[in-house]
């Protein structure tokens, strides 16, 4: 085994443990609008509503309702903001733990659930074998300026999607082809894309190292992922972008979700 597809293998196997952890992917059994929480979050105690600033949530709760922020018992109003570079309060309730989001401007609640159904039915990811002839050679060329295309979301609507620019590549079959991208923080580059092969999900997601000053980078399909979707119905999960389903089978990657 190459020192590549060692780090492969260890790469696959610490996916399989992080979707499958109590409160990984695979335990979301719920994402709930705030404009919607008007009798509450099914089946969990406790108030949710926005504060009086509209920019964060203030939670509601007394102690017999069995909430935790933080570790700490809630007997009173909390203030949540998921947006601040603050690490987002941790909130309990039982085994389940409740997460906060923001997504266009609206806030919902996320429940994970470690006894969900479909953690207890999950079986592993099945993966094609690790070729190097998909890691490929690539290299970006970033846009003028950032862009947000409108594109479809696992839940039925549309949101932006960010995109910085595009990354060129050669594919096995000797084609040249390209995939829009988005950059995070570290200056990292990620796509959503899908392919022609029916074996696989119907999309995945890929990550990119950040690219060298010349635009040259790496685009690793072996490192393919499923996306949280894939796991769990309540995810949003972004569609590829326009131009960004390839017409050949990428025989690389993550391919579906096993269960029993």
């Amino acid at each position: 085994m190459t020192t590549a597809q060692d780090a492969w293998k260890h790469w696959i196997d610490q996916r399989v443990i992080t979707v499958r952890a109590p409160h990984g992917p695979l335990s979301l059994t719920g994402t709930h609008w705030l404009r919607d929480l008007g009798p509450g979050v099914p089946g969990v105690p406790g108030r949710w509503e926005l504060d009086e600033s509209g920019s964060c949530v203030a939670l509601t709760a007394t102690r017999h309702d069995g909430l935790a922020v933080d570790d700490e018992p809630l007997d009173r109003t909390v203030r949540l903001c998921p947006d601040t570079a603050e690490r987002p309060s941790r909130i309990t309730h039982g085994g389940r733990r409740l997460s906060l989001i923001l997504r266009d401007g609206e806030y919902a609640v996320r429940v994970f659930d470690p006894a969900a159904p479909a953690r207890a039915s999950f079986a592993g990811i099945a993966a094609h074998p690790f070729t190097e002839d998909w890691a490929l050679a690539a290299r970006f060329s970033p846009y003028e300026a950032e862009q947000t295309v409108a594109v479809p979301n696992a839940d039925g609507r549309d949101r932006g999607l960010a995109l910085a620019g595009e990354v060129a590549f050669t594919a096995p079959d000797g084609t040249a082809r390209t995939l829009a991208v988005s950059r995070g923080v570290t200056g990292a580059l990620s796509a959503v894309f899908g392919d022609a092969e029916e074996r696989n999900y119907r999309f995945r997601f890929v990550e990119l190292p950040a690219p060298a000053a010349d635009g040259t980078t790496v685009l690793d399909f072996n490192r393919a992922f499923l996306p949280p979707c894939a796991f769990a119905d309540h995810f949003l999960c972004p569609f590829p972008p326009p131009g960004n389903r390839l017409p050949l089978s990428v025989h690389a990657g993550e391919r579906q979700v096993l269960r029993q």
